[in-house]
């Protein structure tokens, strides 16, 4: 049996082993056709729909896989919700026993002329995909109505009880997005902000860039107001770390700086779930879709292959079959870079292939 073929049957039937429901007419196609796309995305590393066809295990021919994945891209019956929303839920509720969930906002060009807003759950030093909104743009920031739409679609995801922290970058300090998450309960978040930014604290007003700073200084300014509009109280924190050029500010509802500076410190070694998408990966970037509904479609896709692999990479550290992938000594690979190796051993030497969308608790690796 050819490696596509058994990668495709194991995928397929494990599908329908996890969704929570049977399924049946044409929800049961869309399941067959998606195992199909998770299979050509994985083998052909790609996220073209013409490569990924020519992986498929058919005798039918590549041009009639290809249309076959673009009726799926082009279905508005297959949905996010049905199709990959299941999944996530339980990886959410899993990880929620054992900490605070460290959820990331990015955004980044997809497709032609496509921006797609993701928030991630930080595991690991990866960023887990779990909702997404796709629109259309290229470069340049998003507006705050569509940071505070995705928002809208995470909230319901998270189980009753879970502590949030949210970490944003420069793009993500709207006032109205941090009263909407302030908003929620037993959610936190931590934004970094422009050094323009205007604070207003004890009656005076100036720009973060206006406080003296030195290396290793953190200077906070608790009840704090920022912006023209005075949004607060927040905790302001200008921090210039030993070891980087230029200090950064933060912003968040937090009220231990220290604690503040900490969450916000998993920032500086998160990978983006896009870069694993992109060159490092998947290449997202060559899939040549310019529509925003059907690029969220082939997400559901591939977002589930990079769940996947980042399992088989725990999977390689848990097993402890590093040396046999990796060179001696130490390792230098993302969980994603060992998911691919792993994968590859395990089926040069004709092993079973794990498939589950769970990820176990590990100790970071990269």
């Amino acid at each position: 049996m050819s490696d596509n073929r058994r990668v495709y049957r194991r995928i397929e039937s494990k599908l329908r082993q996890l969704f929570p429901q049977r399924l049946t007419g044409n929800q049961a196609r869309h399941m067959n056709t998606l195992a199909a796309m998770i299979t050509g995305i994985v083998q052909s590393k790609s996220c073209n729909l013409g490569a990924m066809a020519g992986k498929i295990p058919t005798k039918n021919q590549v041009a009639s896989v290809e249309k076959k994945f673009t009726r799926f891209i082009k279905n508005d019956n297959v949905s996010y919700d049905l199709f990959f929303l299941p999944f996530i839920i339980v990886i959410l509720q899993q990880l929620s026993q054992s900490g605070p969930l460290l959820l990331a906002m990015d955004a980044s060009v997809t497709g032609r002329k496509c921006m797609t807003l993701m928030v991630s759950l930080i595991y690991n030093n990866r960023a887990i995909p779990i909702a997404w909104v796709t629109v259309t743009g290229s470069k340049g920031h998003l507006s705050e109505d569509i940071h505070l739409e995705l928002l809208d679609k995470v909230k319901p995801l998270i189980p009753t009880g879970a502590n949030v922290i949210f970490l944003g970058d420069g793009e993500f300090d709207g006032n109205r997005l941090q009263a909407a998450i302030n908003n929620e309960e037993n959610w936190e978040y931590v934004c970094r902000t422009a050094k323009n930014r205007l604070v207003c604290s004890d009656g005076d007003s100036f720009a973060l860039d206006e406080i003296l700073l030195l290396p290793g200084d953190c200077i906070d300014i608790p009840k704090a107001a920022v912006t023209a509009d005075k949004y607060g109280p927040v905790l302001v924190i200008a921090w210039w770390e030993e070891g980087y050029k230029e200090p950064i500010y933060l912003v968040t509802n937090m009220e231990c700086t220290q604690e503040a500076c900490h969450w916000y410190s998993y920032r500086f070694t998160i990978e983006t779930f896009f870069s694993d998408q992109k060159s490092r990966g998947f290449n997202l970037q060559k899939s040549h879709l310019s529509s925003p509904e059907r690029i969220a479609r082939l997400l559901i896709a591939s977002c589930i292959a990079y769940i996947w692999i980042i399992y088989l990479g725990v999977l390689a550290v848990k097993n402890k079959v590093l040396p046999e992938i990796h060179r001696r000594g130490r390792c230098d690979l993302s969980l994603f870079q060992l998911g691919l190796r792993y994968l590859e051993r395990i089926l040069n030497q004709e092993l079973e292939i794990p498939f589950e969308l769970i990820l176990p608790k590990l100790k970071s690796v990269r």
